[in-house]
């Protein structure tokens, strides 16, 4: 399932506020200059694909993202035990869903939502929804280990965790494939329109929530544009 929110180049979290954005780069003594930190905290901030995007070439929507986001190794310890099945014991899944980097960016992309935090809440609960196999107390797991356990900067507020719970619950609404299991390598210079099809992606479905959504959180940049082109 996962990435974590905010990617800069060379890997990092980091929270919204520009100023602690800026402070963590500081901190953390990146090789980036302050401009090079400023430009990719802005494309994190207004980079996605939105939904209505039909023609666009998943490669094409990927590369763009590759541009500023974060290598797999770059990702804390602890979200990758939670959201790399890589991690998984054998035969136990303890959070269904889980994929690796690539596998969740082409779910970011096909979802029609960026990488911001709601973004991220949205495409893990999405994800795991999508399996049919996703118990309450599975839910609840996960909600206690984003909000108290994750790396400061990562951590899902109250507000995400119901964005992340209703999107577990739309996609057991959803007829689509479960997308943890989609092999999005053979999909990878075909239409987005036409893979949203192939895999069972309801546009109307999600259109439907996220007008919810941008109601819901007015004031919330990611929940707000994801009607863009319709």
């Amino acid at each position: 399932m996962g990435d974590p929110r905010y990617r800069l180049p060379g890997g990092g979290g980091f929270s919204l506020d520009t100023h602690q954005k800026i402070r963590s780069c500081l901190v953390l003594e990146w090789n980036i200059s302050f401009d090079e930190a400023m430009d990719s905290a802005h494309s994190v901030e207004e980079w996605f694909v939105p939904l209505s995007e039909e023609k666009r070439t998943l490669r094409e929507a990927y590369t763009e993202l590759l541009a500023f986001g974060l290598k797999q190794e770059d990702i804390p310890l602890i979200i990758q035990m939670v959201e790399n099945p890589k991690f998984d014991l054998p035969g136990i899944d303890i959070f269904h869903g889980s994929t690796d980097l690539r596998t969740h960016d082409f779910i970011h992309i096909l979802l029609g939502r960026g990488v911001m935090i709601k973004d991220e809440a949205f495409v893990i609960g999405f994800t795991m929804g999508s399996t049919n196999r996703v118990t309450t107390t599975e839910e609840r797991l996960f909600s206690l280990v984003t909000q108290y356990f994750y790396p400061k900067g990562y951590q899902f507020t109250s507000e995400d965790l119901q964005v992340y719970r209703d999107a577990v619950r739309l996609a057991y609404v959803s007829d689509c494939q479960p997308l943890a299991e989609v092999n999005f390598d053979s999909f990878l210079d075909q239409p987005l329109g036409q893979i949203r099809e192939a895999i069972g992606l309801e546009v109307n479905l999600l259109k439907a929530y996220y007008e919810i959504e941008a109601k819901r959180y007015p004031h919330i940049l990611e929940c707000n544009r994801n009607l863009f082109g319709f």
